[in-house]
């Protein structure tokens, strides 16, 4: 499975989100420190959820990178995170 998938999958359990993309931006990375042969290692994360409200962006960032820690520590060194109340 990609990490890609097990974000995906981890992120609609986590969250049952609205809206939820996952990007992978790794080939725009090439060459920078952090990225992988392979790639998967950068990503972009749009997600909106009920599970957000009443939540700051700060704690947005938190549960989500939290939801994530394993992939995070494993293989994926960057991550934009746009998470909104749905």
């Amino acid at each position: 499975m990609t990490y890609r998938q097990r974000m995906i999958d981890k992120l609609t359990a986590a969250f049952h989100p609205t809206f939820l993309e996952v990007i992978d931006e790794s080939d725009r990375h090439h060459g920078h420190g952090g990225a992988h042969a392979q790639g998967e290692t950068h990503f972009v994360v749009q997600i909106a959820s009920a599970a957000f409200r009443d939540t700051s962006r700060l704690q947005r960032h938190r549960m989500i990178n939290e939801t994530l820690k394993q992939e995070l520590a494993e293989r994926v060194h960057a991550l934009t995170i746009e998470a909104d109340p749905a």
